[in-house]
């Protein structure tokens, strides 16, 4: 079986919603962001979602491309990256990427709302170099 370039289409197209919405709430600036809870938990959902997207197309590339199967989701940079279909410090990125969003889910008492906020400014851009990674199968 070939990749099905229309199963990640929508899937980046559903990315790139959710990336909207987050580039948008990087403008607020920090104080406000944290002030409203609004904002903070707007941004921590979509990058959950985020985050799920990168994974679910990684999945489908894995499965598509017929990879040794993954036995948990930080599995999935792994075998992509041993396949050449990314680099391995985008690898090592899109793991911390996955550390994050378990944090997202299941530790969320614990979240440093500042972390959010610093990813919000300086780390959309990962999504976007994996986006163009995926993008070679369109």
């Amino acid at each position: 079986m070939m990749v099905r370039p229309e199963v990640i289409r929508k899937r980046l197209q559903r990315l790139e919603a959710y990336l909207d919405v987050l580039q948008h709430l990087a403008r607020y600036s920090e104080t406000d962001f944290l002030a409203s809870p609004e904002r903070y938990g707007s941004a921590e959902r979509f990058l959950q979602l985020a985050i799920e997207a990168t994974l679910d197309i990684g999945t489908h590339l894995v499965a598509d491309l017929h990879l040794v199967p993954t036995e948990a989701s930080r599995d999935v940079p792994q075998r992509l990256s041993e396949a050449g279909v990314i680099p391995p410090d985008l690898r090592e990125t899109w793991v911390r990427m996955i550390g994050f969003r378990n944090i997202l889910v299941h530790d969320y008492l614990d979240l440093d709302r500042h972390l959010v906020y610093r990813v919000l400014q300086d780390h959309l851009g990962d999504f976007r170099r994996l986006m163009q990674a995926f993008a070679q199968f369109l």
